[in-house]
């Protein structure tokens, strides 16, 4: 097992950034989140960094709405490396991050999805399997790769979608799964025993 060092990039209330402190907090996961970086200043992810005295701040990606690139992009993987990160984890970063992270970090970015993928990429992947009548939806980790919500998966979870869900209620469901895929993906990168073979991960 290698002790994993993390940066965190988040958008919103950061609960899956969360699960990440508790399960180290608990000690079921050998790692330490150097800094957690937020896209919007007033993200709730901040307030959760600070409340565990991880170092975090505000990233501007301006003047981009939807994608991490250019002087942001490089603020970004500066600002990650001279924290000592290893890993990146996107909890709820909603932007797209380029090439030039992707080479930063190779193989060691790790996005969270709320759906079976490759089911439901893109936003509200919940409402999607609803809407679509699903019988089961799900939690995906992966490796991100170039395109969107596409790299090699490394768990999933699935959560059967009740006749009475509302996307509020299946959604709820989901994150609980959430909460478990992202450190138990974590414990496989830190344990070593997987391998990238295509679009599959070997684990064991």
């Amino acid at each position: 097992m290698a002790k994993l060092h993390l940066g965190v990039l988040g958008s919103g209330s950061g609960s899956n950034m969360q699960s990440i402190v508790d399960a180290i907090e608990a000690g079921t996961l050998d790692a330490e989140i150097k800094v957690v970086l937020a896209d919007f200043p007033d993200a709730k992810i901040l307030d959760r960094a600070r409340k565990h005295n991880i170092p975090c701040q505000f990233l501007d990606c301006s003047p981009w709405k939807t994608k991490l690139a250019d002087a942001a992009e490089e603020n970004c993987i500066k600002i990650l490396k001279d924290a000592g990160v290893d890993t990146v984890v996107l909890a709820g970063f909603m932007r797209i991050v380029k090439p030039k992270l992707l080479e930063a970090f190779p193989n060691r970015v790790l996005n969270i999805h709320p759906a079976l993928l490759p089911a439901f990429p893109g936003v509200h992947s919940w409402t999607q399997a609803l809407d679509y009548g699903c019988k089961v939806a799900g939690v995906t980790v992966h490796f991100v790769d170039a395109g969107t919500d596409s790299g090699p998966i490394i768990v999933q979870k699935a959560v059967p979608v009740l006749e009475d869900d509302t996307p509020e209620t299946l959604h709820a469901r989901i994150q609980v799964q959430e909460h478990i895929a992202f450190p138990e993906a974590l414990n496989i990168l830190a344990s070593g025993k997987y391998r990238i073979e295509g679009r599959r991960v070997r684990i064991g």
